[in-house]
Parts: C-alpha cells; sequence; structure tokens
C-alpha cells in the first residue's frame, strides 16, 4: 500500500490510521487483538491512541488503549512495523488538561511504560491548557526528543493562535517543531479547519491526521433518524447531525456508494483520503466490515463528479 509522508519528518504512513479509542471501551483485549491484528494484514501501519483512552469509561482510570496496544505489540513482535501516535494533556486524575512541563514528562514515561516501548513515533498536545507558556510545553518535548523516547511531536485542538505562537518559538528558539496537526474534520464539520487551520498547515507543511473522520459514525449511514440513536453505545453524539444538511450529505453518500459499489463510510474515508492537505484521516473500527471501508476508500478513485455532489451537499447554507 502506498505511504505518505507526515510532514518534514520521516515517518510515512498508509492513507488511513487506526483510531485506538475503543481498545478498552467497546472492545476487550482479545477483540481488540484481532482488529489490530486484522488492520496491519490489509497493509495499514499507523496506530493513533491518547493516555486518557478510555477513561471516560465506567471502571476505567486511563491507558487502556495504550496498555493494550503495547501487550499486542509484544505478543506479536512488531513494534517496528508500525507507527505509534499517542497524546498528552488531558484530565489524568489531575483535574484539568495539562500540558506544563512536569506533566508532559511524567506522563511520556507512563504512555512508554503501558506500550512497552522504548520511543513514541509521534507525541501529539492533545489539549491546550491554555495557561503554560508555549516555550515551556516544547522545551520538555526537546528534553524527551533528546532522550530519545520521542522522535517527532505534533498538535491537536490548539487554536490557530496558539499553533502559530508554538511554530513562532519553534524557530526563534530553537525549539523542536510541531510537525503533524490533529483536526476534527470530516464532510459534515468542515468550517473550523478549513477556515481556521487549514491555511496555517499549508502555509507550514505540517501533515494533517483527521479525527471524528466519520462523524462519529453518522456518515456510515448507520443513523437515519433519532430511532436509530440506540444503536451503538455512541449514538448520543450523532443527534447534532440530523438536520436538514445531515440529510442531504446522507443522500450524496448513498448515491455515491451505489454508483461505486462501495459503502457509505468508504466514500465519507475516500473523500478526506483526497482532501487538499490532509495526510491520512483516522477512524476507529469495531468489527472486521469497518476495515473493509478502510480498503474501499484506498482503492476508490472518486470522480469529479463525485466529489462536486459531495461538496454541493455538505455546503453551509445560512450558516449551517
Amino acid at each position: 500500500m502506498k505511504q505518505r509522508r507526515l510532514g518534514n519528518t520521516e515517518l510515512h504512513t498508509a492513507p488511513i490510521v487506526l483510531g485506538g479509542n475503543v481498545f478498552g471501551w467497546t472492545l476487550n483485549e482479545q477483540e481488540s487483538f484481532g482488529i489490530l491484528d486484522e488492520f496491519v494484514n490489509l497493509g495499514f501501519n499507523t496506530v493513533d491512541t491518547a493516555d486518557a483512552y478510555s477513561r471516560w469509561a465506567q471502571g476505567n482510570e486511563g491507558g487502556e488503549s495504550e496498555t493494550i496496544i503495547g501487550n499486542w505489540m509484544k505478543a506479536r513482535g512488531n513494534r517496528d512495523e508500525v507507527t505509534i501516535i499517542t497524546k498528552v494533556g488531558s484530565d489524568m486524575g489531575q483535574g484539568h488538561k495539562d500540558i506544563s512541563a512536569k506533566h508532559i514528562l511524567k506522563a511520556a514515561d507512563d504512555s512508554l511504560r503501558r506500550l512497552q516501548t522504548d520511543h513514541i513515533d509521534l507525541y501529539l498536545t492533545h489539549w491546550d491548557d491554555e495557561k503554560t507558556p508555549v516555550e515551556e510545553t516544547l522545551d520538555a518535548y526537546q528534553k524527551l526528543i533528546a532522550a530519545g523516547k520521542v522522535r517527532y511531536i505534533g498538535a491537536s485542538n490548539l487554536s490557530p493562535e496558539r499553533l502559530k505562537a508554538s511554530l513562532e518559538a519553534s524557530l526563534t528558539r530553537g525549539l523542536p517543531r510541531y510537525e503533524v496537526f490533529q483536526p476534527g474534520y470530516n464532510l459534515y464539520d468542515r468550517r473550523e479547519f478549513e477556515t481556521g487551520i487549514a491555511p496555517i498547515c499549508r502555509e507550514e507543511g505540517l501533515g494533517v491526521i483527521t479525527y471524528y473522520s466519520l462523524a462519529s459514525g453518522f456518515l456510515s449511514g448507520k443513523y437515519r433518524s433519532e430511532d436509530d440513536l440506540d444503536k451503538s453505545v455512541r449514538g448520543g453524539g450523532v443527534q447534532k447531525y440530523l438536520d436538514e444538511r445531515g440529510k442531504r450529505i446522507l443522500e450524496a453518500l448513498d448515491a455515491v456508494a451505489e454508483r461505486h459499489g462501495v459503502s457509505q463510510a468508504g466514500v465519507a474515508l475516500a473523500w478526506l483520503v483526497n482532501a487538499p492537505g490532509v495526510t491520512a484521516p483516522i477512524a476507529s473500527a469495531t468489527k472486521s466490515r469497518h476495515l473493509q471501508a478502510f480498503v474501499e476508500a484506498v482503492e476508490l478513485n472518486l470522480s469529479e463528479a463525485d466529489k462536486e455532489q459531495l461538496e454541493t451537499a455538505s455546503a453551509y447554507t445560512n450558516n449551517r
């Protein structure tokens, strides 16, 4: 499978990244191993997780996803064949988001222990605490890189202003530079990324890996009305998409999917795979057919007419 370079790093990824948020949440360890095995057997190579996954599930304290991924890599002996992305900054019991140097240095060691590895390929600022100076955060990453614990850094959920400030600090102070940005972006949620962060990523040559690539499953076509919201534990997050614009997008996905004989999820992911400036979308999977949508997306050749239909349907009207 042809791979893409992640920003200005030496890391390369297949065109879709596997989201690890479901490991230890909706999938137990054995089920997670099955998904991970099938994912790499299909030719994909990059897994995204975070220290906080899946702290929100009853009985969890955080780190469950990293632990499962670490156990899987140890069992399969495949660490060198997999690119691991994890993140820091979420509340891990301290009661607030935290990208202070003290927290980052401890959290990185905790992640390395759970992942059972000596290095993290790409370490991301997960959330901004908006009070820690960007220089302090970047200096902590410099220490981790110097120690060989982290290869490259990136960020997610930073405002355009804080991202610019971070890049400026890297340039003027000789600190490590964010090389990858992870925004929420999909066929429904377009405006914030396209008008805010995308121009910065383009100008600075940052790689882009998108999360919520299927809008919490809405773009799979699984949820058509409020009666469908109880189909999964993620259904509650889909209700906001059930408006007129959302229905137009589903109709367009249905039409393109039918033309090509693929799933709606495959089409939605293919749109992102081919979107300007996007390196690779992140998508989670709990079933084999979800992974087949990844393959569809990579192999699907969207025509200009397909893209136009999708983008016309997802265009904002009346500020919505």
